[in-house]
């Protein structure tokens, strides 16, 4: 019993460190900028369902469809682990990504939703999640996950007020360095698996 909440509490880590729901926040309060709290709400369940679909497809079917293709799940692991040492170090190093100008002409909730939310790196995540971890505890910790990321998204602007800018950064670069860690791991055991 204790193996296993532990197995699901580093999931569940994993899951919030790449999801990154508090490091959205900017972005979401930005393109939701003169919403009505109704909107808003839709908006942050529209990005939250979008992430999760992807997620829990790619949850599903994402090993049957590398098998078709003949992509090892070594070598998937170390693509993965480059993307997510990418995305770590940007955050780390405060490197901030952005969508298009015409993001506001899109739907706010399917631009926060992915590529924000669920990008490479949360697809890649969720699927060596799963093969290591199991689908059960993976899909439980993605589905806490995602509520915890519907509620940032849902009061973000009182988080954001809570935390002040330099806690937010901190956060972020500490969260960076966090997913930089487990990236490298990611790449060692690809690697150790391609040998």
């Amino acid at each position: 019993m204790e193996e296993i909440i532990t197995t699901f509490l580093y999931v569940f880590a994993t899951l919030f460190i790449i999801l990154h729901p508090v490091l959205v926040i900017p972005t979401f309060i930005g393109l939701t900028r003169g919403y009505d709290r109704e909107e808003k709400t839709r908006q942050a369940g529209i990005a939250v369902a979008v992430a999760g679909g992807l997620m829990i497809i790619f949850l599903i079917i994402g090993l049957p469809i590398f098998d078709l293709l003949g992509i090892s799940l070594s070598s998937f692991e170390v693509a993965g682990g480059l993307l997510l040492l990418i995305i770590g170090m940007q955050q780390a190093l405060g490197i901030e990504y952005s969508p298009d100008s015409t993001g506001r002409q899109k739907n706010v909730g399917v631009l926060i939703g992915t590529p924000l939310i669920c990008g490479p790196g949360a697809i890649t995540t969720v699927i060596l999640l799963s093969t290591k971890c199991g689908v059960l505890i993976t899909l439980l910790a993605l589905l806490l996950t995602l509520a915890l990321t519907w509620l940032t998204l849902k009061y973000a602007e009182v988080i954001q007020q809570m935390l002040g800018e330099t806690i937010s950064g901190v956060l972020t670069n500490v969260f960076g360095m966090v997913l930089a860690a487990l990236a490298i791991t990611l790449i060692a055991e690809g690697i150790e698996g391609l040998i």
